[in-house]
């Protein structure tokens, strides 16, 4: 994997709030070699283990996308929600930050038939074919296309199974990480000090709740992406 120099500076980390962790009545004890501090009552980061883990995933991202590789990120928290559709729009990623549907890598063929579903549907929205037909069987093809794009909106392109999945907070997300776990796909994890660092391939501990922090963390991922998506066009 490449060594590459991300510019991931303490001051705009601690700016970000990244450091600043759970209760220390509600921490995983697996996290402790991540934690520095304990300080009023929550458990305070090491930035200098997130400055590392967080350049790795950079590195990975970077490598990945340099050879056409395909992201998905995952964050439906509402919190998490527009700084995952921004990044992952930046970035040209697949992603999902409404709800979660189980099943929706480990039952792909399923997950695939409604996206088959979901296209065809807006190609007839698009040439008006839906407003030529009865008003009762376009108004129900209108609602199942609403839906559809809610939960299946930002995996609208996603022809096969991603690559490399980032997920922002793997409390919340448990069963896409387990999903990704099961089909041995990668997983770049934000982890704050209540979750699990063995359960993720590149865990980035830092603060999950923190808008500023969440957005810091996938800034980061999403600059590494591009610069390897670039390469990869200019080596193409």
């Amino acid at each position: 994997m490449t060594k590459r120099y991300w510019n991931i500076t303490f001051e705009e980390m601690m700016k970000a709030g990244v450091h600043l962790g759970h209760d220390t009545r509600k921490w995983n004890p697996r996290m402790a070699p991540f934690l520095s501090a304990k300080r009023k009552g929550i458990h305070i980061t090491n930035l200098t283990k997130t400055a590392r883990f967080l350049s790795e995933a950079c590195d990975l991202s970077f490598d990945a996308a340099s050879k056409g590789k395909q992201f998905l990120i995952v964050g439906t928290k509402k919190k998490a929600a527009d700084s995952v559709t921004r990044a992952a729009i930046r970035a040209r990623c697949h992603y999902v930050n409404k709800k979660w549907l189980g099943g929706m890598l480990t039952n792909w063929y399923t997950t695939e038939t409604r996206l088959l579903k979901f296209r065809d549907l807006r190609t007839k929205q698009k040439t008006g074919k839906l407003n030529s037909l009865p008003k009762r069987d376009a108004a129900m093809l209108k609602r199942q296309l609403s839906h559809l794009e809610t939960s299946l909106g930002g995996i609208k392109y996603m022809t096969e199974l991603p690559d490399i999945v980032i997920i922002v907070d793997q409390q919340e997300e448990y069963t896409a990480l387990q999903e990704c776990i099961t089909l041995g796909i990668p997983t770049i994890c934000l982890i704050d000090t209540n979750c699990d660092p063995d359960l993720a391939d590149i865990p980035i501990p830092a603060n999950d709740d923190a808008i500023a922090s969440i957005r810091f963390i996938l800034n980061k991922l999403v600059f590494a992406i591009c610069e390897g998506r670039s390469s990869y066009i200019r080596n193409f």
